[in-house]
């Protein structure tokens, strides 16, 4: 049973959101549910649902939670819709999944189609017995839609097997049992929040608290009580790494933690170290995607290296293949090549794509298109994505990541992107985008400071200062809109 909770539920928590307006006034608007009352909600809603798919607009709030345990234990798949999609976009996902409802809070406005197709109110007050039987676990849970580099976006379709078998494999690396609370900020229209932040708690029989919003007070307050785990992404945890330095009472609740983990993006060395002197934690990192949900992470018992997610976890195998599509065998944490993965966490498919799903294939294995070298002792670090991150300059393959956290290590850089751009001699040069600490260094000074820390081929050729660095929902760059 995907969450197994719910066939005999109890009084014990299960979902909380937070109200930080309400607590900072003294008062509790915090809305929760039990696993008695989630199982009630979740059979009422099954009970109204038709068809194969359903629409879950998806707000940081309990109904979307309750929407979406509902449908899955209905058998529907589930199309969460980011609240703030453009109208393009969301015009695209509509036709090509079909949805046949939509599930929302009450009198929350929807757009467009979304307002066309039968709508049904995600209301908490109404409750029904008895579940609906498990359905099978190659049944799609989830229709995803990856964010479009080079096309429409493409919708994942998830089987509930990858769902059950990634987040136990998870419970084995990281320790997490049904004790443990879970905190964090997440969006929830994506796996990371959704799939690992809502659904994993509830498959072990604990709780999740969401912040609605990230906020380091919020997360201390969390983690100095009830909350024992909180995920987060890197722009979080940069946010937490200052917040931590300048309030000593702050860093004393985050190292109250458990367990702290970051994933979506790489997190800079810089930033693990900052935490680790002001708290004593040292974050784990892990690595996954749409397609295959988490396929590596830093065990909760193992080292916690910078710069590295570990190693695979339970069930998954994983390869580097050359651009040849050879499997590099060497394991000396500098040779790149390409992820390729295999295990039933796979996805099932490409939405009404089979061409797309046929691509990504290579001999049975997923191919990630994420770019990665491997160490002597099995640990994994990501340098990039194939398309964006890795540099062909003056006949060297160069990852992006390492010149960044190179850059990092400056004092006067902030945030940074690094980038290929066409060049008539190297095929391409280095470009960097930096968002400056004060006081701003000058652009030869860090150009220096690469060549010195790395090797002089490795050095940007330009710098570029900016105010901001274009981000997405989750916190990534989205180098395509660098300037």
């Amino acid at each position: 049973m995907l969450l197994p909770a719910l066939a005999d539920p109890t009084d014990a928590e299960a979902v909380l959101f937070l109200d930080p307006a309400s607590r900072s006034s003294g008062g509790s608007g915090d809305r929760k549910l039990t696993y008695l009352e989630l199982a009630g909600c979740a059979s009422a809603i099954a009970s109204r649902l038709v068809g194969g798919r359903v629409a879950v607009w998806a707000t940081p709030t309990i109904e979307t939670c309750a929407a979406v345990v509902g449908a899955l234990a209905a058998g529907v798949a589930v199309v969460p819709i980011n609240p703030k999609v453009g109208e393009r976009e969301l015009e695209h996902i509509l036709a090509d999944s079909a949805p046949a409802q939509v599930l929302a809070a009450p009198g929350v406005a929807l757009p467009g189609g979304l307002a066309a197709l039968p709508r049904l109110d995600v209301d908490l007050s109404v409750r029904a017995e008895g579940l609906p039987a498990e359905p099978d676990e190659e049944a799609p849970a989830f229709i995803v839609y990856t964010s479009g580099t080079t096309g429409p976006p493409k919708g994942v379709v998830m089987p509930r097997r990858a769902i059950a078998s990634n987040l136990d494999a998870l419970a084995a690396a990281w320790q997490w049992t049904q004790a443990d609370v879970v905190t964090h900020g997440l969006p929830i229209f994506h796996v990371h929040g959704l799939v690992v932040g809502v659904l994993g708690p509830l498959r072990r029989g604990g709780a999740v608290h969401h912040m609605g919003k990230f906020s380091s007070a919020a997360a201390a307050a969390e983690l100095s009580g009830p909350a024992t785990m909180m995920f987060g992404v890197p722009t979080m945890y940069h946010r937490l790494a200052a917040d931590v330095e300048a309030d000593p009472e702050l860093a004393k609740a985050i190292a109250q933690a458990r367990l702290l983990v970051s994933g979506s993006a790489a997190l800079p060395a810089t930033c693990h170290a900052r935490i680790s002197k002001a708290t004593g934690q040292q974050i784990v990192e892990r690595y996954g995607m749409t397609e295959t949900l988490m396929n590596c992470s830093v065990r909760a018992w193992g080292e916690r290296r910078p710069g590295t997610v570990g190693t695979p976890v339970d069930g998954v195998s994983l390869r580097l293949v050359d651009d040849a599509g050879d499997v590099v065998e060497v394991s000396d944490d500098a040779t790149i090549g390409e992820i390729e993965v295999r295990g039933p966490n796979l996805f099932l498919e490409y939405l009404n794509r089979p061409d797309a799903t046929a691509e990504a294939m290579h001999d049975g294995w997923f191919r990630t298109g994420d770019m990665a070298t491997r160490a002597s002792d099995g640990y994994i670090r990501i340098v990039g994505r194939r398309a964006t991150d890795i540099i062909k300059s003056g006949g060297f393959k160069i990852g992006a990541g390492e010149i960044e956290n190179a850059l990092l290590e400056h004092p006067g850089v902030a945030e940074v992107a690094v980038a290929g751009r066409p060049d008539d001699d190297l095929g391409e040069r280095i470009v960097a985008w930096v968002v400056a600490a004060d006081p701003a260094p000058a652009a030869e000074e860090l150009i220096d400071h690469v060549a010195r820390l790395l090797t002089p081929h490795k050095r940007p050729r330009v710098v570029h200062f900016v105010d901001s660095l274009p981000r997405n929902e989750l916190g990534k760059v989205t180098k395509r809109a660098l300037p």
